[in-house]
């Protein structure tokens, strides 16, 4: 199989560029390193398209070790022909290699087998042959055995339709034919096993839609809806153009000795084997694409989570919300080292109101706070009413912001949030996880199981491994492209580095606890387990501030350092004019006429470092969308229609997106009312997570807090 061909015109690329590729993987590279410090070697490939290629390569490789061991099988049953090896070689997937594999693939005793142990096999070929001048009835009868079953000519006759049914059901051109016409004109379908019960399923009670058209979101909702008894799914197969098809390909002769019996084998075949068998095929293949698609969703909505701005440089109270217990305060330093924690009562039942606020104005002025970050949990909406009330009563310039407190609880529980507060209380440990999410929302958010963020939708109805595997991409991609501060980094943001296990994350920390700060990269070299190829894969990616090498602040790899300190050199700029970055770079290297071959580097690898050179250790979340902060708040009962806000994308879903408009109940911009006057195929060709945007609202519905909006201004 050329897995390089096939690779290549899939994601459009070169040959060269796909072998090379391959190469680098192999040699145990990783897709964030391949992207950024071998641009040369693979085309300048990126990190997305990377991620794409590895899993294919991944696919491909496992399809041709298939391809092999189901030769060896049929090979070993001394019934491979030089025809079925070639039809095996150029199988495209892993279903096409099943289909040529079912007539050799050990089964259990069925009833064409049980037949065959009766001797009716010549009685089957006989039929298909479809030449005899006798009735089946006749010839029937020199198969009649008593000691084997075979009494009448009945017991013959079926034994041979049985015989038949198998023989089609195994044919993989026939499979083929019917997977495809049931995907291309079936129906998937959905009633109640119980109408009068109310339930979410209610627009699924009574629903169809053609499989070829039919929504991802859709299918994991009636999986959903199946899985938990409430709905009965089934796949409607054009039937009668099935068997129209079967009966054509299979009676070649017009003889009324046999038809009848071929066309009662063609039904039977079709209803008690082939049927159920591509129904699974099919569902089983509508859930994996609604799957992908779900994680592809919940991916990209985590990437703009994670990249959201940090708010640097200031004192922000974090608001973990709570009725009977309480709501926990957390006081956190602009390092992310929480000064002071509390507990107040605003809320119900005790609704210690002012004692609360006097609490609050106290911990302002003392600790100069000018942030209040605030879950979006339980008891938020009045949390926020008091914050509101207490903003307007004091002298500070203060603010405040509601953020997604999604996994601040699995957090809190968690071993390694009680190693980081062990004398904190899980509410406590919460409070300080929502005001360190404001501060640096990566480092913060590394900590939590990506699948418990909760940015998507049915993300629960997945595949767990795939959706882990891929989220946890999503982070390493991520953190890779902001780089890591190798000096204050936790182990549990430091292990999603490229090149660096979780194992040599710890080491690199206790390191740190026992001989201080990293003065320079290659001192990784002396942590336990950090060999030369992880400190390859990692070292462009930590960074150290106010180390013995001005170079090791920035995101140049070390590999690159001689060619970079020879570009210094020749025009004229010294190390310690680095940290400032050197804003006029470009002009000078344009003046001196430098180029790559001048440092024996490749032009993708010198652009990066000019780049680099210019703005040190750039942080891309500074082009990202800044958070609203607010100082007021609104009611569902203050909306009118018309009304136009600013507002903040909480997450993108197949048909619409989530938008906060700073009235504690999210508003929906259906994909119909993304402003653009072109057919949107999903939201996030429009929208993405964290985006703010301007929405107007055309209803609320206060029975059912519900506001719908739309982009759409004018």
């Amino acid at each position: 199989m050329d897995i390089v061909g096939i690779i290549a015109q899939e994601l459009e690329i070169k040959p060269s560029q796909v072998t090379a590729t391959i190469g680098l993987i192999d040699e145990g590279c990783t897709i964030p390193f391949i992207a950024r410090y071998r641009k040369e070697v693979t085309g300048s490939l990126n990190d997305e398209v990377l991620r794409k290629f590895d899993e294919r390569l991944t696919y491909l490789r496992n399809l041709q070790e298939k391809k092999e061991q189901v030769i060896a099988s049929i090979g070993e049953q001394d019934k491979l022909t030089p025809e079925l090896e070639k039809q095996i070689e150029e199988a495209m997937t892993m279903v096409a290699v099943d289909d040529l594999y079912r007539p050799f693939r050990p089964k259990r005793r069925t009833r064409a087998m049980i037949a065959k142990e009766k001797g009716l096999e010549p009685l089957a070929n006989l039929i298909l042959l479809q030449m005899t001048s006798k009735t089946l009835e006749v010839e029937a009868a020199a198969f009649l055995d008593e000691e084997k079953g075979v009494a009448t000519a009945t017991d013959a006759i079926d034994g041979a339709k049985d015989i038949i049914a198998e023989m089609i059901s195994d044919d993989a051109s026939y499979r083929t034919y019917i997977r495809n016409k049931t995907f291309k004109e079936g129906t998937i379908s959905s009633v109640a096993k119980d109408a009068e019960e109310k339930s979410v399923y209610e627009m699924y009670y009574d629903f169809t839609e053609p499989v070829a058209k039919i929504a991802g979101y859709r299918i994991l909702a009636i999986n959903r809806g199946e899985k938990e008894k409430i709905l009965t799914v089934g796949i409607n197969a054009p039937v009668e153009s099935i068997l129209a098809y079967l009966e054509k390909k299979i009676i070649i002769r017009d003889n009324p000795n046999t038809t009848n019996a071929i066309k009662e084998a063609i039904a039977d075949s079709y209803t008690r084997l082939i049927e159920p068998a591509i129904e699974r095929e099919i569902r089983n293949e509508l859930t994996q694409k609604a799957e992908d698609g779900a994680i592809e969703v919940f991916g990209k909505n985590l990437v703009q989570l994670l990249m959201a701005p940090p708010i640097a440089g200031k004192v922000v109270l974090g608001w973990d919300p709570a009725f009977r217990t309480g709501c926990k305060l957390a006081v956190v330093d602009p390092t992310g080292k929480v000064l002071d924690t509390v507990v107040i009562y605003p809320t119900e039942p005790q609704k210690k109101i002012e004692q609360s606020k006097k609490i609050l104005k106290d911990l302002i002025k003392k600790y100069n706070i000018s942030i209040i970050s605030v879950g979006n949990g339980t008891a938020s909406r009045e949390s926020e009413q008091v914050i509101v009330e207490l903003l307007k009563e004091i002298p500070q310039d203060v603010q405040y912001i509601i953020v997604n407190e999604a996994g601040a609880s699995v957090y809190s529980a968690s071993e390694l949030a009680s190693k980081e507060f062990p004398n904190f209380d899980v509410g406590q440990r919460s409070a300080a996880s929502i005001a360190r999410r404001l501060q640096d929302p990566l480092a913060e958010l590394v900590k939590i199981d990506p699948k418990a963020i909760g940015v998507g939708q049915y993300q629960h109805d997945c595949n767990q491994k795939k959706l882990g595997e891929t989220l946890g991409n999503v982070v390493e991609d991520c953190v890779n492209k902001v780089g890591v501060d190798l000096n204050t980094a936790s182990a549990s943001l430091l292990e999603y580095v490229s090149g660096i296990s979780k194992v040599i994350a710890k080491n690199i920390v206790e390191y740190r606890e026992e001989n201080g700060k990293f003065k320079d990269r290659r001192q990784l070299l002396k942590v336990p387990k950090l060999g030369p190829k992880a400190y390859e894969q990692c070292a462009g990616f930590l960074r150290i501030n106010d180390g013995s090498e001005p170079l090791d602040a920035t995101s140049v790899h070390p590999e690159s350092y001689e060619a970079t300190n020879k570009l210094l050199e020749m025009l004229g700029i010294t190390k310690d004019e680095i940290k400032g970055g050197i804003r006029d770079i470009t002009k000078k290297v344009k003046a001196a006429k430098t180029d790559a071959t001048q440092l024996g580097i490749g032009k993708a690898t010198f652009d990066d470092i000019v780049r680099e050179l210019e703005k040190p250790g750039r942080d891309p979340r500074d082009e990202m969308p800044k958070p609203i902060l607010r100082t007021d708040v609104m009611d569902m009962k203050d909306l009118k229609e018309g009304m136009i806000l600013k507002g903040t994308v909480r997450n993108v879903i197949d048909f619409g997106a989530f938008v906060d408009i700073g009235v504690h109940q999210d508003g929906l911009v259906h994909i119909s009312q993304l402003g653009v006057a072109r057919y949107v195929k999903h939201p996030l060709e429009v929208v993405s997570v964290g985006d703010v945007i301007d929405v107007k609202v055309l209803s609320v519905d206060l029975q059912k807090k519900r506001i719908q909006l739309t982009m759409n201004l004018d």
